[in-house]
């Protein structure tokens, strides 16, 4: 399968360390899919409408969006909202990356449509495990199909 043909994970976070972190579990777990960085809710909501510095990229939606949820200019809950409420983008996977461990936090995320919710970084090995697991659902794994 040609990597042109494989949609886009969209990782948003605005912590560079926290990014690293992300994006070193999606190349441990195998994944084919191609990984777009981007800082913040704005950036987030300009790449999903192709709009802005985002105006000329390839591709369609995201297979799915990784999205930290304290962020500057928009948040991460906000942004899922907007996404929710758009009829193009509500059906695009959602996994939350957080740091907090507010009940409110997971409740509103959950109640906004979240896919999921990582608590990070409790321990390396936890993320990494939660992220390889979540990309095994919306992803492509880099391993032949079996034969049978």
């Amino acid at each position: 399968m040609d990597k042109k043909e494989l949609r886009t994970i969209l990782l948003v976070e605005d912590s560079m360390a926290d990014a690293e972190m992300a994006m070193d579990a999606l190349n441990e777990a195998h994944l084919l899919n191609p990984v777009v960085h981007v800082e913040d809710g704005v950036e987030c909501m300009d790449y999903l409408h192709a709009r802005g510095a985002w105006a000329s990229r390839e591709g369609g939606d995201p297979v799915v969006v990784l999205l930290d949820i304290k962020m500057p200019r928009m948040n991460g809950l906000d942004v899922l909202t907007a996404m929710r409420a758009d009829e193009h983008l509500r059906r695009i996977p959602v996994v939350i990356l957080s740091s907090s461990r507010e009940e409110s936090d997971l409740a509103r995320s959950w109640d906004l449509g979240a896919n999921a919710y990582v608590i990070k970084p409790v321990d390396v090995d936890q993320f990494f495990e939660a992220v390889r697991t979540l990309g095994q659902f919306w992803a492509v794994l880099n391993q032949a199909p079996e034969q049978g």
